[in-house]
């Protein structure tokens, strides 16, 4: 049979097994990684099915394996700023693994999020990964004894769970560190509200690398928040700042502008630095903005291989995961980016 020359429908295991001249069984198994044969045997199953396009039928495979080679994305940031780069971090890690991902949106609404995560064990998931858009405040729904195992990634999960943050602390650090590598020394710092926990890691990273209490201002998530701040600062009286380094991306943009409006340079009178690495902030910035990316996609590949090996019954630590921050250098600072 050429099945390269044409044959229509589905490539079955049937096909396979006939180009490769064994039986249906000793393909199956050579497919699956079980059985004995030889190591020769195997691969030339493998290629074969490669080169004719065999796809594996999920149901058949999953009976087989008493799994469903899904998993849930229960998430409450309904914007997608964090949930997206996540995701995408997920289905990459998962997809060589024929797992399939899909996003449940909950809001902040514990019925809606208990009618997703019963709509998911319906669905027989292999696991399921919670996150949000903080890291301090649970998801609306109880999730700490589901028959299936539970990551969360970018929220805060249940004592005894694997749960992946990126490090905060870490993050301000390295923008801090840079300023006063590039001559800055006077930073001051214009964050969001200090009741985040995100915030105060921060503001405490940036006052152990300057070395006291610096200048330190809390507010909002928002840009009018970085005019508001930059008109507090500069009509007091205290000494201006030749830096800041701000809580979000956003806050930094309204910084950058109201620095202009003022006639005050950046980068050349004062350098700015922003967190979260959001492109379409960052990037259209003027000048485009240094920021600390929080390497979520590469967070959510962890998590996407993590609730795999629990769902495959492979032992794994619980416990908190920081994953370090990346410094993106671009025109604010003044500066060329750090070699890595």
């Amino acid at each position: 049979m050429n099945i390269s020359g044409g044959k229509r429908g589905r490539i079955t295991i049937h096909d396979v097994a006939a180009a490769a001249g064994v039986s249906i069984s000793t393909a199956s198994k050579a497919l699956n990684e079980t059985g004995r044969m030889s190591a020769e045997t195997r691969e030339r199953v493998k290629r074969i099915a490669g080169e004719v396009g065999f796809r594996p039928n999920a149901l058949a495979r999953g009976l087989l394996s008493k799994r469903s080679f899904t998993i849930g994305l229960l998430t409450n940031d309904t914007y997608g700023r964090f949930t997206l780069p996540v995701m995408a971090g997920i289905s990459e890690a998962l997809v060589d693994h024929g797992v399939s991902v899909f996003l449940c949106a909950i809001e902040d609404d514990p019925t809606l999020g208990q009618i997703h995560v019963d709509a998911m064990l319906e669905k027989q998931v292999d696991g399921i990964i919670a996150t949000g858009k903080r890291l301090d405040r649970q998801l609306p729904v109880d999730l700490s004894n589901l028959h299936v195992p539970v990551v969360y990634a970018f929220t805060e999960g249940t004592p005894a769970s694997v749960t992946f943050r990126s490090d905060d602390a870490q993050g301000a650090r390295l923008a801090v560190e840079w300023l006063v590598k590039m001559g800055r020394r006077r930073i001051a710092h214009v964050t969001g509200p200090e009741t985040f926990f995100s915030v105060r890691e921060r503001a405490d990273a940036y006052r152990e690398v300057i070395g006291g209490e610096g200048l330190v201002r809390f507010g909002r998530w928002a840009e009018s928040w970085g005019h508001e701040a930059v008109a507090e600062i500069w009509d007091g009286a205290a000494e201006k700042p030749d830096a800041i380094f701000c809580g979000n991306d956003q806050i930094a943009r309204g910084v950058v502008d109201a620095l202009r409006e003022r006639g005050i340079c950046v980068p050349e009178d004062v350098s700015v630095v922003g967190f979260d690495n959001w492109e379409i902030v960052a990037g259209q910035t003027r000048p485009p903005l240094t920021s600390v990316d929080m390497e979520l996609k590469e967070l959510g590949r962890q998590a996407g291989l993590t609730v795999l090996a629990l769902a495959e019954g492979r032992p794994v630590e619980p416990g908190i995961r920081k994953l370090p921050c990346r410094l993106v250098v671009r025109e604010s600072c003044g500066a060329q980016s750090p070699k890595r």
